[in-house]
Formats: structure tokens, C-alpha cells, sequence
């Protein structure tokens, strides 16, 4: 859903229609994102409209990269170990 609404405002309808569960599992769905603060709603008429809200995205985004160092640095030494155990051999 979050991908789906990456490209533009959708309505609850729209959302739901690619996906193979029930309108109140959607909903269900919807409102996580949005007590996450992941998607902001509105009323346009008697339908609910949904934008996506990238913020808390970016601080999960920002967090991660504190790792990716770390991370780099571990497939690295990986990488030269198993290199020197293919030349042993």
C-alpha cells in the first residue's frame, strides 16, 4: 500500500482492489499505517483518501544507515576470508 501510494492520493477502494482480502482487513491495514503516521487521511465526499506520509520513512532510513558501515565492513572481511580459503584450497 505504501508503494501504491508513493505515486499519488488513492481512496480506500483503490487500495484495496489489487490485493486478495476482505474491505475490513484493508481498513484494519489502513489504520495501522495511519496511527504509524505512514499515511494521512482525508474526507473528499463520503470517501476516505489516503496520501503517503514519508517522514517516519526517513528517520527509519537514517537510523539504518548508522549500520550500513558497519555492515559494509562485515561483507568486506567476509568476502577476503572466503577468497583466501578458495586460494588454500
Amino acid at each position: 500500500m505504501l508503494d501504491m501510494l508513493s505515486r499519488g492520493e488513492l481512496g480506500a477502494g483503490d487500495l484495496a482492489r489489487p490485493f486478495r482480502i476482505s474491505r475490513p482487513a484493508v481498513s484494519q491495514h489502513l489504520k495501522v499505517l495511519k496511527r504509524a503516521g505512514l499515511v494521512r487521511v482525508r474526507r473528499e465526499g463520503r470517501e476516505q483518501i489516503y496520501s503517503l506520509s514519508p517522514q517516519p520513512l526517513r528517520e527509519i532510513y537514517d537510523w539504518l544507515g548508522r549500520y550500513q558501515a558497519f555492515w559494509s565492513g562485515k561483507l568486506e572481511a567476509l568476502g577476503a576470508f572466503l577468497r583466501e580459503e578458495e586460494d588454500e584450497q
